[in-house]
């Protein structure tokens, strides 16, 4: 493992976007991204899908074998939300991480030139501006298939920043074994989970997830009001059923040992700043390293189709 900048200050923003408002979302991250800033921030961690956020309860009209003409509307708009990687949104976030001087990573519903499929993706950028990371979502988990498709690419990029090699799974991805392995077979030192996980049982999963990678698990969790879903949407029973906190947050950073950094926050938006001491990893991994000396290559192989 190369040295490590002893330090790092990372803002984890726990914010609710502006459901199905690309525009709005983007200004908003934006002005957090400043507000992160001015705290000293050198990482900057934003949620699951913050553009333009997370449709949760919504079924777009898809039951099986059979879906339906207002649902397919509502599909359509948050189609037209979703953005383009590269494109105009992407290029204002580089813009945004360059004046602030800090890394950034973001969850983004991406479109493409190609197609009309939709991925659920995670972006990351460099203190220059530049896009260095675009991974998407391995698998959409349960009914999240029907909006997004699986990943055709970027399964496991990392980024070599001055605190070693920093990875994202989204969500349910982390409870994927091998995809974890994937990440600390590239020596991941900051392990990011953008993610909508509001939920007090999440929680064991991402001290257990930091505790055997023996690196920092960035819990970066959105926060849904039910107030944030435009009241126009072709879905008046199912908003009329959601709970008026649809997501409850509850980010949080824990340290390579299990313990918590920061966090975790519920119920309210916030930006969570804290002092991560990079030399623990290392320290941490005296007596397990998973994918080093307490590793088996010669019984257990994992093989990555990376690309």
């Amino acid at each position: 493992m190369k040295d490590l900048k002893p330090y790092c200050r990372i803002a984890v923003v726990q914010a609710a976007p502006v459901l199905f408002d690309k525009a709005a979302c983007l200004e908003k991250a934006l002005d957090l991204i400043g507000r992160a800033a001015e705290g000293g921030a050198e990482l900057i961690v934003f949620p699951e899908l913050f553009l333009p956020g997370y449709p949760y309860g919504l079924t777009f009209g898809f039951t099986v074998g059979a879906r339906g003409e207002p649902g397919r509307l509502d599909w359509k708009r948050y189609y037209d939300n979703s953005i383009l990687v590269p494109g105009e949104e992407t290029r204002r976030l580089g813009e945004a991480a360059r004046r602030a001087g800090a890394w950034l990573s973001i969850g983004v519903s991406e479109r493409t030139e190609e197609s009309a499929t939709l991925y659920n993706s995670n972006l990351i950028f460099s203190p220059e501006g530049e896009q260095v990371c675009a991974h998407r979502k391995l698998k959409p988990t349960g009914a999240e298939r029907l909006v997004w498709g699986d990943a055709d690419k970027g399964f496991f990029p990392v980024a070599d920043t001055p605190w070693g090699p920093m990875g994202a799974l989204i969500c349910w991805e982390s409870y994927m074994p091998l995809a974890r392995v994937a990440l600390y077979q590239k020596g991941v030192t900051l392990y990011l989970s953008p993610n909508t996980n509001g939920n007090e049982e999440w929680q064991a999963t991402i001290r257990h997830i930091a505790i055997e990678g023996h690196c920092y698990f960035v819990n970066c969790d959105m926060l849904i009001p039910k107030s944030s879903y435009p009241a126009d949407l072709h879905a008046p029973s199912e908003l009329a059923a959601l709970p008026e906190a649809v997501c409850r947050g509850g980010s949080c950073i824990v340290d390579p040992y299990g313990h918590y950094v920061a966090g975790p926050v519920w119920d309210e938006e916030t930006i969570l700043f804290a002092q991560l001491d990079m030399e623990q990893v290392p320290a941490s991994r005296m007596e397990f390293d998973a994918c080093g000396h307490y590793s088996r290559p010669d019984v257990l192989k994992l093989s990555v189709e990376d690309k």
